[in-house]
């Protein structure tokens, strides 16, 4: 089975897209906001990145003698070791642009430079880590380079394998549901923190075709496949017929029958609909 072209589109996108590595000193990711219910702006939390135990930080004074990058490493209380500011310094759970203004603070009251030019980047990232598992070629551990990502970034840097068709998000030791990964939606979900990725086949799902067809039975179903499609590989019409009827359950799992015409489908007056699994497909009734 071939990987859909949505999930391959998307992939190619996202291999634009580094999620571990360096990022420049100092050149900070923008910061969108969204208002929450009660009117306030909170951030954007796919833009930006709250410092952990584990990163290693990239601090620069930009109007000292001496502005070579130094790296720090954020260690298991969550502080790095800054001597320039007196030691240590809180920094877990907060922005570099935060981190930046806190030691320049810190500067200014200990008398160390009035209107310090701080400049903090990550140079690695290892706080914030996901798992992935299944039919990946790289499986393991990936690490993100913000709060929240969308899917289809930690499956570009792990690589579906053509038999993935689902997947499932494990958070918080709840596992969600199954996801397939022909629709664009699924690759977009975000990811998090702690998150288990897990990527499986899809299960064979059918349609059934009957009536004035050639071939009529159960058919493999296959993502996107239309009404037309279904109909010509079931060999076609056994005569000039233009009704059928396709019938699937409802909300209330019981049976919703739409009519359709195919003359109008082929001439583009009506669009060629598209089936789900389990349809049952009646032609020339």
């Amino acid at each position: 089975m071939k990987t859909p072209l949505s999930v391959a589109a998307l992939l190619i996108l996202a291999c634009f897209i580094s999620i571990s590595g360096q990022e420049t000193a100092g050149v900070l990711p923008a910061k969108a906001t969204v208002s929450n219910s009660a009117g306030a702006n909170v951030p954007d939390l796919t833009e930006i990145y709250r410092v952990g135990v584990g990163d290693v930080l990239d601090v620069r004074l930009l109007n000292s003698a001496n502005n070579r990058s130094t790296l720090f490493t954020v260690v298991g209380d969550g502080v790095i070791d800054l001597p320039i500011a007196g030691g240590t310094i809180s920094v877990a759970g907060l922005t570099t642009e935060e981190i930046q203004t806190r030691i320049a603070a810190e500067l200014k009251r200990r008398a160390v430079e009035e209107k310090a030019q701080v400049s903090v980047g990550v140079r690695q990232y290892l706080s914030h880590s996901v798992t992935v598992t299944g039919l990946v070629v790289n499986p393991g551990t990936r690490f993100l380079r913000r709060e929240m990502v969308p899917l289809y970034v930690v499956l570009a840097e792990s690589q579906l394998r053509n038999d993935g068709g689902r997947v499932m998000i494990m958070r918080d030791g709840i596992a969600g549901q199954a996801h397939d990964l022909s629709d664009p939606a699924t690759l977009n979900l975000h990811v998090q923190t702690g998150d288990v990725i897990t990527v499986t086949s899809r299960p064979q799902e059918f349609y059934y075709i009957a009536g004035r067809i050639n071939y009529p039975g159960q058919k493999s179903f296959q993502p996107g496949i239309t009404l037309l499609q279904a109909i010509l590989a079931a060999g076609g019409t056994s005569r000039q017929e233009h009704r059928v009827e396709i019938s699937r359950e409802g909300a209330d799992r019981r049976l919703v029958t739409i009519r359709y015409n195919i003359k109008q489908i082929k001439s583009g007056a009506v669009e060629d609909p598209k089936l789900k699994p389990g349809d049952r497909i009646e032609v020339g009734r």
